[in-house]
């Protein structure tokens, strides 16, 4: 099989953050920052490869494990091909650099990065399930055979030509990437203080360091900047820091509160704001694994033109 891009498949589930979808190539990540429409990132890797297109044999126990195989609580199943000689594993948000080959049940391979002598790089949380899990028990230099399951994958019917049903994996970890530790969270995450600022619609503010400069952006600018998000409870849903790469974004594509609110901000300014659920994505988001109900996000705006 040619895929054009590696690992399309692996993809085709999440996001590099539940508020912007990823676009991924082999070896880099873009991520998006919260956007006002729904998203969607497709698996478009074809369900078997062509007739002419080299393949790698199935493994003798593709259709089932061995009873030598573990199996974890979520229903995934490995078992070690390789010892690896590392003695950490991988965070859910630490980038990793594999080598694989994935087949059906049936023994058809629908991707391979070892045919294409490219292995890719990804943070891990930015995959099928059974991936993050799976690749999540390996260390440095391990190779992997997982079965996993269906739920795990891309369900019984996927859309855009993903595999369906149950798939087996060989991953081999070739290199773990610790991804930056994330931002503490506010200690006013939970309301903002009486000092903040609030607009007429809603949105509450206040600024954590000032910056340069009297230019504010316009919802037409394209503005680059860091930024970390919270529900209410603290929980951290999406960040920047954490990706260690910036979103570069035209403002007037994402939520209400982010365009209102980065329109007030100056090069080099760093604001807490909190939005309103109306503001955001609504108490019931139409978007799939968009957080509900109001948000908090502190955010540094580092350039914009």
């Amino acid at each position: 099989m040619h895929v054009r891009t590696a690992a399309l498949a692996l993809f085709g589930s999440a996001c590099l953050g539940v508020l912007g979808c990823a676009k991924t190539d082999a070896t880099t990540e873009t991520s998006s920052p919260p956007e006002a429409a729904a998203s969607a990132s497709s698996a478009i890797a074809t369900a078997a490869p062509a007739p002419s297109a080299p393949t790698i044999p199935a493994p003798d126990d593709v259709g089932a494990p061995p009873a030598d195989a573990s199996k974890t609580a979520s229903g995934l199943v490995s078992k070690v091909l390789v010892a690896g000689a590392g003695k950490d594993h991988p965070g859910p948000t630490d980038k990793v650099k594999v080598d694989y080959t994935g087949w059906t049940k049936a023994g058809v391979m629908f991707d391979s990065s070892v045919l294409r002598g490219e292995p890719i790089t990804f943070p891990l949380n930015g995959v099928i399930p059974g991936w993050t899990e799976g690749v999540g028990l390996m260390v440095t230099g391990e190779k992997r055979r997982l079965w996993i399951p269906a739920t795990m994958a891309y369900g019984d019917h996927p859309r855009a030509g993903a595999p369906a049903g149950d798939l087996v994996f060989d991953v081999e970890l070739l290199e773990i990437i610790a991804s930056p530790k994330p931002p503490t969270v506010p200690e006013d995450v939970k309301a903002a203080p009486a000092s903040a600022k609030k607009t007429a619609s809603g949105l509450t503010y206040r600024v954590l360091t000032p910056g340069t400069g009297t230019a504010h952006p316009t919802d037409a600018s394209q503005v680059v900047v860091n930024y970390s998000g919270w529900t209410p409870d603290g929980k951290m849903f999406d960040s920047s820091i954490t990706r260690g790469q910036p979103a570069s974004f035209r403002l007037a594509s994402v939520i209400k509160g982010w365009i209102e609110g980065v329109q007030l901000m100056t090069k080099g300014e760093k604001v807490r704001f909190w939005i309103p659920g109306k503001l955001a994505y609504g108490d019931t988001p139409t978007r799939p694994g968009a957080p509900s109900g109001p948000l908090v996000f502190d955010i540094e705006l580092l350039s914009f033109q």
